[in-house]
């Protein structure tokens, strides 16, 4: 099981490297830097508005579906018409209540036609989810690593041709940007539907059974309540300043949303883990599988990476957004502060990923009374901070609100799933990471110091070079653990 893991999570990750950072780097930044600042806070408001209402449109099917039938495979052909069903009267539902939401919160005009399109991305987004869940659940998780950049590969295309050819290059504005990601994801959906009817043998029906659909919305709900909470303490930053600053609020989520950018994308890495490990714990708790190796090996994976990028980030804050957004007429006026921002929303990121191994084994083990009870705990401490920081801090409270809550969920996660799953304790290997994250801080102020006269890209080539070594040196990478991962033989 380990070696199966293992060589599924690096193709996910292998295919999303090379897909993923062209988006980020030379498609989403390129937008950002083209429309006005304001036209993209206002874009990123009404995303974080669309997120928070996700707990009508997913409510909780994907993480449900995932989890049944990877303990039970044979269940989809028959599950799959009523769950596709549910699926589209939450949809229908979603953007109604969303749209409802965003007129009374004072939205008019193009941007209400601008929320439109934003609901309608999340609508197909939550579409191809639904459809990959179905598909990871039956452990087709290379199949599920191609379904999850389709959509990003055509957006590339599409949107690089719109960024780059001159007639339209000088024109582009925020609403082809959501045009663009509406047909990129409906051809996603679509291809998503073809593989699954070859390999899972479902057909396109619907079973507007209102018994049927109710009983899934029912058994839904706690996963949907977590969602909901989620999303609130997740994203309720940039939508509060974006409301209560008045002239000032869309820049300032502009500036939240350029610092964001990179954390949003590294987080990637910890989404695709959970991906792979909701089905994959489902089935080894369903039968009664020890799963510490799992968890282990997993938090060995991504915490000192983690680790490595969260420093990396706030000793170069200022070189990375003055790299990224250097064309930016906020930028030239407001630096320190998106420095200051993205220093400390990236420091979040090793809880982020913390909490994806361990919130994920919860959701697996169906302990959601416990999380839904942390995730409270999280919306609290968000909301109280984010109403007492962002008058005075502006997007710097903002981001000390995010990394307050990432650190206390994180720990609260890893501690309550460590006690309900009994993983052991071994404080040995706790330790160990705490020695490397205190040594790797120490080597990158001495590597600032020693090379302060070269390039700042040398200087952050030579710290994650060290920092890949020390891995090794920890044995958090070991040389035989990758021979065992080559030998076919291997377990």
């Amino acid at each position: 099981m380990r070696r199966f893991f293992v060589k599924n999570i690096l193709f996910v990750i292998a295919v999303n490297v090379l897909v993923k950072p062209i988006w980020v780097f030379f498609i989403d930044r390129t937008v950002q830097n083209t429309v006005p600042t304001a036209s993209y806070g206002t874009y990123q408001a009404l995303l974080s508005l669309s997120i928070i209402f996700q707990t009508v449109l997913d409510f909780g099917i994907s993480s449900y579906n995932s989890r049944t039938i990877a303990q039970a495979p044979d269940k989809l052909p028959s599950l799959f018409p009523a769950m596709l069903s549910a699926r589209l009267v939450l949809i229908s539902l979603y953007m109604l209540l969303a749209y409802l939401w965003g007129y009374a919160i004072g939205y008019r005009g193009w941007e209400l036609n601008l929320l439109i399109g934003v609901l309608l991305i999340q609508s197909l987004n939550a579409l191809v989810s639904f459809i990959r869940s179905n598909v990871a659940a039956l452990h087709k998780f290379k199949t599920d690593g191609i379904l999850s950049i389709t959509d990003r590969l055509l957006m590339i295309i599409i949107c690089g041709f719109l960024l780059i050819y001159p007639p339209t290059a000088h024109l582009f504005k925020i609403q082809w940007f959501v045009i663009a990601q509406i047909v990129c994801y409906f051809i996603a959906a679509v291809i998503g539907y073809l593989i699954l009817k070859r390999i899972g043998k479902v057909k396109l029906r619907f079973s507007f059974d209102a018994p049927e659909i109710f009983k899934i919305i029912r058994q839904s709900f706690p996963y949907a309540l977590l969602i909901f909470q989620m999303s609130i303490y997740n994203r309720a930053d940039v939508m509060i300043m974006e409301r209560i600053l008045g002239s000032e609020g869309k820049n300032q989520a502009g500036i939240w949303a350029a610092a964001f950018l990179l954390i949003d994308q590294a987080n990637m890495f910890g989404l695709m883990f959970a991906t792979v490990l909701l089905p994959l714990f489902g089935r080894m708790l369903s039968q009664k599988q020890d799963v510490s190796h799992i968890v282990r090996l997993c938090v060995n994976m991504l915490l000192p990476l983690s680790f490595m990028v969260a420093i990396a980030g706030i000793f170069f804050s200022g070189n990375i957004m003055h790299l990224l957004y250097h064309k930016s007429v906020l930028y030239s006026t407001m630096s320190l502060q998106y420095e200051i921002v993205f220093a400390v929303l990236i420091a979040s990121f090793p809880a982020w990923c913390l909490m994806y191994v361990y919130s994920t084994l919860l959701t697996a083990n169906g302990s959601l009374k416990t999380l839904n009870i942390i995730a409270f705990a999280g919306v609290i401490i968000n909301l109280s901070l984010n109403f007492y920081l962002i008058p005075g801090q502006k997007a710097i409270g903002g981001a000390i609100t995010s990394f307050i809550t990432q650190t206390s969920l994180a720990i609260a996660f890893m501690i309550y799933a460590s006690k309900i799953i009994k993983l052991p304790l071994n404080i040995k290997w706790a330790l160990s990471h705490i020695g490397y994250l205190l040594l790797i801080l120490i080597l990158a102020y001495g590597v600032i110091n020693v090379l302060g006269h070269t390039h700042w890209l040398v200087q952050l080539s030579a710290f994650g070079t060290i920092c890949i070594v020390l891995m090794f040196v920890f044995r958090f990478i070991s040389v035989q653990g990758i021979k065992q991962l080559l030998n076919k033989s291997g377990t």
